[in-house]
């Protein structure tokens, strides 16, 4: 869900900087090939992520949930020289197209892309990260928070999406469906983590960006 008009979208799309042919090509092969194309970050939202990695430079990146694959290219690009991106994801079925379109954006060599359940995989890697991104199942998404801070740096940041929940975060308890409780209690646990400055920003289905301070 767009918390602002498709007119008024299309002008804020139309003054930020231009999808690459990549990930044009990319966005248009997931609406046209793949089941829920909403779960794209889409033009405006991979220009943010793509802002933010570039002003942190980071050595390395995790994304949990890769899709296919439009979120992580534009995190990479402000990776340093000899960062490194992991992505997993527990379905299989885009791999070939994730590794397709890693390739043409020059990606492959600064990336993993591990297919499993990020519940089990995360506490198995050994690197620390300057960059997580959380965009997977809403029933984990508190414990993907839980498993990441612990593997992210101090300065380091946390970006988690869809975090209002097409606005169902302002319903009634008792009209909450079982994501809306999902991310209301992650939500509250983030506001509630005195190791964080955060800010929850209504970017496309709202973007929690958290800084781990402690």
């Amino acid at each position: 869900m767009e918390f602002i008009s498709d007119e008024l979208l299309k002008y804020c799309e139309d003054h930020s900087t231009n999808e690459s042919e990549v990930l044009s090509e990319l966005n248009r092969n997931t609406h046209a090939k793949v089941l829920s194309p909403r779960m794209l970050s889409g033009h405006l939202q991979g220009r943010f992520l793509a802002m933010i990695s570039r002003m942190l430079k980071p050595k390395n990146i995790l994304e949990i949930g890769t899709y296919t694959g439009y979120s992580g290219i534009c995190l990479a690009e402000g990776l340093a020289s000899d960062g490194k991106l992991i992505t997993i994801d527990i379905n299989d079925e885009l791999h070939e197209m994730v590794c397709t379109y890693f390739e043409k954006a020059g990606i492959k060599n600064k990336s993993e892309i591990i297919c499993g359940d990020a519940r089990e995989i995360i506490p198995t890697l050994n690197e620390k990260f300057d960059l997580i991104f959380i965009d997977a199942d809403k029933e984990s998404y508190s414990t993907y928070y839980d498993l990441a801070i612990e593997k992210l740096n101090i300065g380091g940041y946390i970006i988690a999406d869809n975090v209002l929940w097409s606005g169902n975060v302002l319903k009634e308890e008792k009209n909450w469906d079982r994501d809306t409780k999902w991310i209301v209690a992650f939500n509250e646990k983030v506001n509630s983590d005195e190791r964080v400055n955060k800010v929850l920003l209504p970017i496309r289905d709202g973007l929690y960006l958290i800084e781990r301070i402690k």
